[in-house]
Parts: structure tokens; C-alpha cells; sequence
């Protein structure tokens, strides 16, 4: 069994779902970035914001390009259909890194060309765009996207393309979409949240942390009530199922409630993800001076975005529903590596726990000491 396609196809899974997972995560770099100018009144204080975000913003960087490779190499399928067909919203999705990435670069740099408040704004605008769109993105793993899926085309010389798009918008009709629209932007106020709880732990500056725990409150509200309406709008919504022995594709009412239930581990870990996440945001707003909320609010987020994607992947569910042809919804069956791939793959994916334990130390070792006004005015500013 452990070396059937079977197993690395759910072993796949496990993977791309928890580097999403640890993603959204990271997310808190984007969502600190839209607050710079709302926690930093000061010079001084908008210097110790981004440079306390700076020694961050390559982590969730370097996790979103290793979560795109790993899709590819595991699912090919997927990234061709979904990248190769919602481009639009992709690319934006892309450029609003690559912008992030240049700000930090040469924001600081004597004689930029641009000036500081334009790499500014440009930080600004990769924490919302780009975190709205990929909760976007990743939303229509429930709610399905226009595109067919004919494997007989490999044959045709003429045109050897197996994913078409339905429509001219090429992921950009994904923007009109209430549910959707409602998880990405409740990703992009829990990022917020997160932003907020991570200052409070990593800034030594009460002002700044005052500030800080405000936002929490402020932040947490519109979460919670764009969250919750997420999943009930989830749990009431039909599904796609896939029926044996055939494979076919059948809807099914309630399908990712079904899943929920018929998942018992699962639900426990959302349950424990869910409680995580409101202690944190509790204990930062009722206590008078709490700096760990941050790895509270961390552990539930990944714990809560693994127990939805197991919803969409697990169980006989398409990850990928087409809403123009339910038979060309994508599973982790019908668009997965070939086992030698993968196989290959789950070899090299051993020396994950390595990469954590490498971050998890690079991390404390750039956390050791918060960061003051002492060291900004002291010249060790960097970005």
C-alpha cells in the first residue's frame, strides 16, 4: 500500500496542503504592510515596523514559490489548467510579489530612482492585492472555475492542449464570486490580525504595541464575520463527488459538511485550529501586556487552512471543480505525477523537516532581542 499510487497521491496532497497552510501564515508579512502608516506615526516608528518586516518577507516569498513548484512536479495537471488558463489572475497574484520583493531591496538604497514613499505604496498594494487574490484563488477550490479538460488532444498536432478556458476573463470572472470575495478578504483581515499580534511580540516599543492591540480588535471583527459566513455558505453548497468503481463525477448536496463529518480527525483539527486562533485574538485584547499571541494565532491559522484543504482534496473530492464540465474537475487521481515522479519527489521531500528546523532557528536567531528604537537610531536600520 505505502508504495501504491494511491498513497502518494494523498501523501502529495498532505504536502501541498501544508505548505498553503504555512503560507497563509506567513501571510502576516502582507497584512503588516498595509498597517505601516497606521501603527507608525513617527519616522522612528515606521523604521522599526518594516525593518521588523523585513527580516521576514523572504519566508512567505520563498514558501509561495517551493508551494507553486510543488504543485507543479505533483500535480501537473492543475498547474496547467489553473495557471495556465486563469492567467490574469495569477500574474496579478505574481507581480504584486515581485513588487514586494523590489521594495525591500532598494527602498532604502542611497539614490533609488523611485523614492522611499513609492516602494511604500508598492508594499502596500502586495498586502492587500496579493492577499486577497490568493485567498481568491484558493476559494475556487470550492466553488469551481469555467474550464474542460480533453486528454485526446495530446494527440492533436495541430493543438496538443489538454486544458481549455471557458471564458475571455481568464480568471478574473473569480472576482465577481460573493463566496470567494468573502474568503479573501477574510484571509486578508486574519493577516492583519496576525501582523498586529506578530508587532506586539517583536517590537519593543509601547507606543507602537498600544497601537498594535487596537488593531487586533479592529481586525478580528470583519475576520470573524467574513470567516463564518465562508462556511456556512460552504457547509450549505453542493459538492462534487467522485463515484466508484467508474471514477465518474457526481453532485452531491452538502458535500464539504459531509466531509466534515465523515472526517472525525479532521473536524477535531479545525475545532483545535478554531479555538487556537480566538484565544490568541482574546488574550491580546483583555490582557494588559501579551507577546505570544502571535504563535498561538500561527498554529490555529495552519491548523484551520489544513483541515480545508483536506475538505476540498480528501474523501473522493475533485480539489478543482469545473463548472462547465463536471467531468473535467480535477482530483488528486486524474491529474497527479506518475508514481516514478512522485516516488522521486518524496524522497527529496524528506529533507522538509530539515527546511523548518533551519527556519525555526534562522528565525529566533533574528528574534533573539525585539527590535528597538535604540538599534533604528543607531544606523542598523536596514530596509
Amino acid at each position: 500500500m505505502i508504495h501504491s499510487l494511491y498513497f502518494y497521491q494523498h501523501y502529495w496532497w498532505f504536502i501541498i496542503s501544508l505548505l498553503a497552510s504555512l503560507l497563509v501564515f506567513l501571510l502576516f508579512v502582507q497584512g503588516g504592510q498595509t498597517m505601516i502608516s497606521r501603527l507608525g506615526k513617527t519616522p522612528l516608528e515606521k523604521s522599526m515596523i518594516i525593518n521588523s518586516l523585513g527580516r521576514k518577507w523572504e519566508f512567505t516569498f520563498t514558501t509561495l514559490v517551493v508551494f507553486g513548484g510543488g504543485f507543479f512536479a505533483s500535480f501537473p495537471l492543475f498547474y496547467s489548467t489553473s495557471f495556465g488558463g486563469a492567467y490574469w489572475l495569477w500574474m496579478i497574484i505574481l507581480f504584486s510579489f515581485i513588487i514586494q520583493a523590489v521594495s525591500y531591496e532598494f527602498r532604502s538604497r542611497k539614490g533609488n530612482l523611485l523614492g522611499t514613499r513609492t516602494y511604500d505604496v508598492f508594499l502596500y498594494t502586495n498586502g492587500i492585492v496579493g492577499v486577497v487574490l490568493l485567498g481568491i484563488a484558493v476559494a475556487t477550490m470550492f466553488t469551481g472555475a469555467d474550464f474542460s479538460v480533453s486528454r485526446d488532444n495530446i494527440l492533436n498536432r495541430s493543438m496538443p492542449v489538454i486544458s481549455t478556458w471557458g471564458n475571455p476573463f481568464h480568471g478574473l470572472e473569480s472576482l465577481v464570486s460573493p463566496m470567494n470575495l468573502a474568503f479573501g478578504f477574510a484571509i486578508f483581515f486574519l493577516s492583519r490580525v496576525q501582523a498586529a499580534l506578530y508587532f506586539m511580540n517583536n517590537i519593543d516599543y509601547a507606543e507602537i504595541f498600544s497601537r498594535a492591540k487596537r488593531q487586533v480588535f479592529i481586525n478580528a471583527i470583519p475576520f470573524l464575520i467574513l470567516f463564518i459566513t465562508f462556511m456556512i455558505a460552504l457547509f450549505l453548497k453542493d459538492g462534487y463527488a467522485i463515484t466508484e468503481p467508474t471514477g465518474a463525477i457526481m453532485i452531491v448536496p452538502n458535500k464539504y459538511f459531509i466531509n466534515m463529518i465523515e472526517m472525525p480527525l479532521n473536524l477535531l483539527l479545525f475545532l483545535v485550529g478554531v479555538v487556537l486562533v480566538l484565544f490568541a485574538i482574546l488574550r491580546a485584547v483583555f490582557s494588559k501586556h501579551y507577546t505570544s499571541g502571535i504563535w498561538f494565532c500561527g498554529i490555529g491559522t495552519v491548523f484551520v487552512a489544513l483541515s480545508l484543504l483536506f475538505l476540498a482534496g480528501y474523501n473522493n473530492t475533485p480539489y478543482y471543480p469545473s463548472v462547465s464540465d463536471i467531468q473535467s474537475s480535477l482530483t488528486i487521481y486524474n491529474s497527479s505525477s506518475s508514481l516514478f515522479t512522485l516516488k522521486v519527489m518524496s524522497i527529496v521531500s524528506l529533507i522538509i523537516p530539515i527546511v523548518v528546523a533551519y527556519i525555526y532557528y534562522t528565525w529566533r536567531s533574528m528574534d533573539k532581542n525585539p527590535i528597538t528604537s535604540k538599534e533604528m537610531e543607531s544606523g542598523e536600520a536596514k530596509y
